[in-house]
């Protein structure tokens, strides 16, 4: 048992240990008032602290419903202690208990006015008040007619929202296209992508990954993947192509990338380029095995892309002599002292 559990066992005990007390002295009406006492003390004073702290910050209406509250909360704490007018202790229990669950209920729907939550969805639309008729709508599972509001309000993402809520994948792509032609924010293309797919368009899902692509270019390589998955060479082709360009660049600053530009390059039938890109790659792989020689991997990647099948071999077993160093290691460092024992 730990030390929280018997605390908690500890103070439970002491807690039945003093009722029990007070009932064998004063009797279980004595136990009532006292609890009663406490409760309502407590929930007294935490109730002044609030109005306190209410009226501090000016806010004047709430600061008086508190003080109103508190007020009530007092006098009940004095009847308690006085032990006298019990059926108004019993009115003024239930008059908060109601309170209490009046506030979660208004709290569940803050948005709605209390006339608003007695109306139908269909009513408030009558009326003109699309923002509740979309929570109304939205309670009742209705989320197409709940985005038909909030497209009426101008509330493009939640409207998309809704129809994503509704299984009505096009409709939120179309309107994520149209936050992006608004905003010019690529998150929207992103979105506007995804949802196309789920849709099954993979077409408009290929159109908004490709305008998506133009302000972020690493993404020509999946540009060009799903228009082969499509059947389209010649707009495959045109992305390959962009992707070149892009880790062509990046490999000029970080040698890595020069291993996606040969096979790029090799994929497009450039095979002149491939071959200089992938000496490249062998380069920056050499260099970087000098000090990491995990490395290793990648510079047998390198030889067989350029036909070197011997020093491909060579690397490969350079790397394989390193990973088993490093499994030995961990195999050592995990053996402690007595395990060979308890294991004879």
């Amino acid at each position: 048992m730990d030390k929280l559990k018997a605390y908690i066992i500890g103070f439970l005990v002491a807690l039945l240990a003093v009722a029990g007390f007070i009932v064998y002295n004063w009797g279980f009406w004595k136990l009532v008032q006292v609890v009663l006492a406490i409760g309502f003390v407590g929930f007294t004073l935490a109730l002044l602290f609030f109005t306190a702290l209410t009226l501090y910050a000016e806010s004047w209406k709430y600061g008086a419903i508190l003080a109103v509250l508190t007020a009530i909360a007092g006098y009940g704490s004095y009847l308690v202690l006085t032990w006298q007018k019990l059926e108004i202790v019993g009115g003024i229990i239930a008059f908060f208990v109601l309170l209490l669950a009046f506030g979660i209920w208004y709290i569940s729907e803050p948005d709605l006015s209390i006339a608003d939550r007695f109306r139908s969805a269909e009513k408030l639309e009558k009326m003109g008040r699309y923002k509740q008729a979309a929570r109304k709508y939205e309670k009742a599972g209705n989320y197409e007619k709940a985005a038909e509001m909030y497209l009426k309000l101008g509330w493009l993402e939640s409207a998309a929202w809704a129809y994503e809520k509704a299984g009505k994948y096009e409709k939120a792509a179309e309107i994520y296209e149209a936050l992006y032609d608004k905003e010019k924010d690529t998150y929207y293309l992103k979105e506007a992508h995804e949802y196309w797919k789920k849709a099954g368009n993979m077409e408009r899902a290929a159109k908004a990954l490709e305008k998506y692509a133009e302000e972020e270019p690493w993404f020509w390589e999946d540009v060009a993947k799903l228009y082969e998955e499509l059947g389209n060479e010649e707009k495959a082709k045109e992305a390959w192509e962009k992707a070149l360009e892009y880790y062509t660049k990046e490999a000029q600053e970080e040698g890595v990338f020069w291993e996606d530009v040969g096979n790029i390059a090799r994929k497009l039938g450039r095979e002149e380029l491939a071959r200089e890109a992938y000496q490249k790659f062998l380069e920056y792989c050499l260099k970087e095995a000098e000090n990491d020689p995990m490395w290793w991997k990648h510079v047998a990647e390198a030889y067989e892309y350029l036909g070197e099948k011997e020093k491909a071999e060579e690397a490969r077993r350079k790397y394989e002599e390193y990973r088993q160093k490093i499994m030995k290691a961990n195999e050592e460092t995990s053996n402690f002292p007595g395990d060979e024992k308890e294991g004879a």
